[in-house]
């Protein structure tokens, strides 16, 4: 084993040094636009969201302005499971060509009016930190932050870290009282194309800024033909909203372009390079470490123990006084005896292999960069199509698993392995969809695309798993080197230490330790509405989950064996998925220390697709250390003479 993992190390390494580069290049999801001078730059709005309710809303859930007729994008399953739902705006953007205020609606010079009503509506939104999200040629809107890195006294050494900030924020509040960002200020960069002396220039849109403002409406100076003035320096005073009567206000905008040298292809990477690359590093070696060191564990017990045993037991003479000296061969005959429930183990382990092509693939093909973030929602839509499709290696591996556990009724199996992990998905998501309706939120997933999904598990997922633990089921089971006693041998009793919560906390906390890392960054994502696309340090992390959960299980089955239990089969998929609980442990600390949710509902979908999450991830470590350890046992005893 540690010739082996010297042998992959290197690769690992390699395989690190390629992906690189691949964390901030994709493969563009549409082809680019040119644009000619003047031509319309059309701005669309995605939705609204905020890191403290977790419930995005549709654009004109709020009293914007609306243009003449109002278009919705159609959007792909990813989209609508996302809740973006992409819509026109009135805002009147031509290529290169500036504005210096204009008022975006209401006739002449008069402001707009918000009810007693909106202006709650408003008011509450800004109160819990909602942000708007616009797109200009697919690429979204940023807010420019400035910080300073260095903290000298000279001002002069002071060096400003720019960094960005997803969409604008709706407003702020101080001392009580709720100010409106009513004025855009849009900074448009565009790259001029290099063509021959005949023909026109071409733009392309590479960047697209926003700097909000808040300013009170006798401070915006507006004529019949909806320009406006806006205020010189720093005399103006921000739009106050308050939320018991009507208030009356303009909303206006700006458009400034200026030229970039940043190309096309690599327009995203002002979005993508927002995190520490560093830290992934840092999580890179100590993972490897992790990896070392159960590497050196596996082998000390593989090269010195296992090979002394099988010695041991191989000699001729004096086997009575050797078959004392060690317990696992004494349970030779039990090792293998098949477990309570086996078809409900099966099925479990089916759906782990499901879910282990699907995120294997979906996280291969992100680093390759086919998943490129202007096609939005594809990610989540490879990966609800890629978990239907690998329904017939799930439902073929249960199959034939479930034959070699003596299993007789397959159809059942079949129909368990289909339905036990997506049902228990299904029904969670419904219970937590049936809040968010309540809330009118745009993250409610709609009914016809509930039938639809329904329709794809269903019509897609079952008939694959059927058709799989059909073959499955028919193929040769696997084969035990040794056979299974008529009667149970009695199992002596166990130490504390082999108690299975303790056996999940020690196997747990050394794949967790090579994960944890990365996990901020994906919670990140998930919760605090950042990208992630670092999926060349993803596909290594989650090389290396494999191979220690793979070693720890392979580890903590043998202990087991040693100490004269043979009941190892469904303790093997529990304590295997042991991270997990950390996961879980981990996201309880994510929740308290860093987001600033107060609310029940809010909560409430964050624990539970947190209970989703960790539902998976224990069924994917479980399934990857079972058939490590199944490997490893059936490895054992065929190398054992058994009289």
């Amino acid at each position: 084993m540690a010739a082996a993992m010297q042998d992959w190390l290197p690769w690992s390494l390699l395989l690190l040094f390629l992906t690189w580069d691949t964390s901030a290049f994709y493969v563009p999801g549409v082809a680019p636009i040119n644009f000619h001078q003047n031509d319309p730059v059309e701005i669309k709005a995605v939705k609204l969201t905020s890191s403290r309710t977790q419930l995005p809303y549709e654009y004109y859930s709020l009293p914007f302005c609306q243009p003449s007729t109002i278009t919705y994008k159609a959007e792909n399953l990813g989209e609508v499971l996302r809740g973006d739902r992409i819509v026109n705006t009135p805002f009147q953007v031509l290529m290169n060509s500036e504005k210096k205020c204009e008022v975006l609606c209401g006739k002449s010079n008069k402001p707009m009016t918000l009810s007693v009503e909106e202006s709650r509506l408003v008011a509450e939104r800004i109160s819990e930190d909602y942000y708007v999200h616009l797109i200009a040629d697919n690429l979204p809107v940023a807010t420019r932050l400035e910080l300073y890195s260095n903290r000298d006294g000279d001002d002069k050494k002071k060096e400003k870290d720019v960094q960005f900030e997803h969409g604008y924020r709706l407003g702020f509040t101080d001392v009580n009282k709720i100010y409106l960002h009513n004025h855009l200020s849009f900074i448009l960069y565009y790259h001029r194309e290099d063509l021959e002396e005949d023909q026109e220039h071409t733009y392309r849109v590479v960047r697209f800024e926003v700097i909000p403002q808040s300013i009170r409406l006798e401070d915006l100076k507006a004529d019949e033909k909806s320009s406006c003035t806006l205020p010189e320096g720093t005399n103006s005073s921000p739009q106050e909203i308050d939320p018991t009567k009507e208030n009356q206000l303009y909303f206006t905008y700006s458009v400034h372009w200026e030229e970039s040298d940043i190309k096309w292809a690599s327009r995203w990477d002002t979005y993508l390079t927002m995190s520490d690359v560093q830290i992934h590093w840092f999580s890179i070696i100590n993972s490897v470490v992790v990896v070392f060191f159960l590497s050196g564990i596996l082998s000390m017990i593989i090269i010195r123990t296992l090979r002394k045993d099988i010695a041991n037991y191989n000699k001729e003479d004096d086997i009575e006084d050797t078959m004392e000296e060690s317990g696992w061969k004494l349970v030779h005959g039990d090792v293998f005896r098949p477990p309570q429930y086996p078809m409900i183990l099966s099925s479990l382990l089916g759906s782990g292999i499901q879910l282990f092509c699907m995120i294997l693939i979906v996280i291969f093909v992100a680093m390759l960069g086919m998943l490129s973030p202007s096609s939005r929602g594809a990610l989540m839509t490879t990966a609800c199509f890629l978990f239907m499709f690998m329904g017939v290696f799930g439902g073929f591996s249960a199959g034939r698993l479930y034959r070699t556990l003596k299993g007789h009724r397959w159809k059942k199996g079949a129909f368990c392995t289909a339905t036990l992990y997506p049902g228990v998905v299904f029904g969670i998501c419904f219970i937590l969809n049936c809040f968010i309706w309540g809330k009118h939120s745009s993250g409610a997933v709609p009914f016809p695309t509930m039938v639809a999904l329904l329709c794809m598990w269903f019509g897609i997922s079952l008939p694959l798993v059927y058709l799989g633990y059909y073959f499955g089921f028919r193929k040769q089971p696997y084969d035990n080197p040794v056979r299974t006693n008529q009667i149970p041998r009695q199992i002596p009793e166990q130490r504390w230490y082999m108690n299975r919560f303790v056996g999940i906390l020690m196997a747990g906390i050394l794949p967790f330790g090579a994960m944890f890392i990365e996990l901020f960054f994906i919670f990140s994502a998930i919760w605090e509405n950042q990208f992630y696309y670092l999926f060349g340090f993803l596909f290594l992390v989650f090389i290396i989950l494999v191979v220690s959960c793979s070693q720890i299980s392979i580890v903590m089955v043998y202990f087991q064996l040693c100490a004269e239990d043979y009941r190892w089969w469904w303790r093997n998929f529990l304590v295997s998925g042991g991270s997990a609980f950390y996961v879980l442990v981990y996201a309880i600390f994510y929740f308290v220390n860093k987001l600033d949710i107060v609310e029940f509902i809010p909560s409430l979908l964050y624990f539970g697709y947190t209970a989703l999450m960790v539902l998976s991830f224990w069924l994917l470590t479980g399934t990857i250390g079972f058939y490590a350890a199944y490997m490893f046992v059936r490895k054992i005893y065929a190398a054992v003479k058994i009289d």
